[in-house]
């Protein structure tokens, strides 16, 4: 799919992997894919290859965590992990306000302003993985080392598992 027949919000990311030099094609999915298992589905690929975009507020502060699909974000590891004495996730209206996208669509990047970024070491096991890519049917592979350039982020463990 061309550029230009890509939702404006997926152009905004493929814009912003170009000027990071990442060189990769964002994908539209025929239908929306609500979790982690229906994207590996749709994809061909194992259920922990999907980097799923959550955003939480550690000590009121954004934090996107990019999570492996096999898995929950375990609170108090995430906690411990960022030094944060509270986490929550954050709203809907949150997500939106902070990302300038809607949950299940949260792109790495793309957003109005940095956010800090986590990168759940899961993922360094899987060769190629998938993020969203601004909306909920676009997606784009990524090597977990893409992913940690792109964000800035820091790989930790986020589960217990």
């Amino acid at each position: 799919m061309s550029e230009h027949q890509l939702p404006q919000r997926s152009r905004v990311i493929q814009e912003h992997l170009q000027a990071a030099g990442i060189k990769t094609p964002v994908h539209e999915l025929p239908d929306r894919t609500h979790t982690a298992a229906e994207a590996a589905t749709a994809l061909g690929c194992e259920v922990g290859a999907i980097a799923s975009s959550l955003l939480f507020l550690a000590d009121d502060e954004p934090l996107l965590v990019m999570t492996s699909g096999r898995h929950r974000v375990d609170l108090d590891v995430l906690a411990e992990e960022v030094g944060a004495a509270h986490i929550q996730m954050a709203t809907a209206k949150q997500v939106r306000e902070m990302t300038g996208q809607a949950i299940g669509g949260v792109a790495p990047t793309g957003h109005p302003a940095p956010i800090r970024t986590v990168v759940d070491s899961t993922l360094e096991q899987y060769e190629v993985i998938w993020a969203a890519a601004g909306t909920p049917h676009t997606v784009m592979p990524l090597t977990p080392a893409d992913l940690i350039a792109l964000t800035q982020g820091t790989s930790l463990v986020v589960a217990a598992d």
